[in-house]
């Protein structure tokens, strides 16, 4: 597949149903790349003096701000409102260099259904890392809406703004930029990350067309990948630096959307996820901690606990009702759960979230 054979892709690939999610799909060689690739898309509009690309149909609707900061350095913005089921996939023109990494933060907005009640918004945080060549599919469910930055690397500006830097695990970074392929996701690792994210918002909002904050914009970007860095090391797969073939991270992918449509049932447990994926479970298993670096159970169990948080924290359901919802059997378990993971009972997190927004 070509960029010259890109309109002929999109016509056979574009919105194309599939495990109920629609299709769309996208370059990533480069950021150039995946201009070129959208803006051929025919269900975008590129205005090029405000370097933004708008979609606005009825699968979707956002605008991705795209900024070049300096060579090899760009950030790719997008504010962006789910309307049906979409599958994101990252693609690669055969005839191109592959010579980007992308390091992206998002932050979601998701609302979550709730019985006899109206329906609560609740937000989902995450890193993902990706390198040259990694095809990457990223599902999003209907009702989401949110902004990510995709911050765009060659591996010549890493050697010079990156691993000419001292920092520690200084040597484990070198050896994982170094490495061809790779697509790893950390959730909300960096608790600064959300503020310099609005900083960034707030300097892309009040620009002119034609006139573009690339200073103060790239300052920011830097801090987002020195906060990322700085947080990252939490588990050992920097250090392991293992990779996967693209097949092994689409199945990845099929498994998490797989948990995150169950939260509020007891664990399916790995046998059923890998019969659903069609892949055997010791292999599953052990390709979802490299990407995500937890066991299926272990990231079911802390998805379902932030879940839990975000519930206590932004509605007034009582905290029985929570345990249910999600997946737990009494009040008495879903408080120790959740006491160990936040070092509070959710009464205590309710009282001072109430005390909080009361100040």
């Amino acid at each position: 597949m070509t960029l010259n054979n890109w309109p002929k892709h999109i016509q056979k690939y574009l919105f194309l149903l599939k495990d109920g999610f629609l299709e769309l799909p996208y370059l990533s060689n480069s950021p150039q790349a995946m201009l070129d690739s959208l803006v051929k898309l025919p269900v975008t509009h590129h205005k090029t003096l405000q370097q933004s690309i708008y979609l606005n149909n009825a699968f979707c609707k956002g605008v991705m701000r795209y900024r070049e900061m300096e060579d090899g350095f760009w950030l790719l913005a997008t504010d962006i409102n789910i309307k049906e089921n979409i599958i994101a996939k990252a693609v690669y023109d055969e005839n191109q260099l592959r010579d980007y990494y992308f390091l992206s933060f998002s932050v979601f907005e998701y609302k979550y259904p709730f019985k006899n009640s109206n329906d609560i918004t609740l937000l989902s945080t995450c890193w993902t890392f990706y390198k040259p060549g990694t095809e990457v599919a990223t599902y999003f469910y209907k009702g989401t809406t949110g902004t990510f930055f995709n911050l765009a690397i060659s591996k010549e500006w890493a050697d010079k703004n990156i691993l000419s830097k001292k920092f520690p695990q200084k040597e484990a970074v070198e050896d994982f930029f170094n490495t061809k392929k790779g697509f790893y996701t950390w959730l909300d690792i960096a608790p600064k990350a959300h503020g310099l994210a609005k900083k960034t918002s707030k300097i892309l909002e009040t620009e002119s067309e034609g006139q573009f904050n690339t200073v103060d914009l790239k300052k920011q970007c830097m801090k987002l990948i020195a906060a990322f860095f700085d947080n990252s090391f939490e588990d050992n797969r920097i250090l392991d630096n293992v990779s996967l073939n693209n097949l092994d991270y689409y199945n990845v992918a099929k498994a998490e959307k797989m948990i995150l449509h169950h939260l509020h049932l007891p664990f399916l447990g790995i046998e059923s996820i890998a019969a659903h994926v069609e892949i055997s479970p010791t292999k599953l298993k052990s390709d979802f901690k490299t990407v995500f670096g937890f066991s299926m159970l272990k990231y079911h169990k802390e998805k379902n606990m932030l879940l839990a948080m975000q519930l206590i924290i932004n509605s007034d359901i009582p905290i029985q009702d929570i345990a249910a919802v999600t997946g737990h059997e009494c009040g008495s378990k879903f408080a120790a759960n959740f006491k160990k993971r936040f070092g509070k009972l959710p009464s205590e997190a309710r009282l001072f979230s109430e005390v909080k927004e009361a100040v």
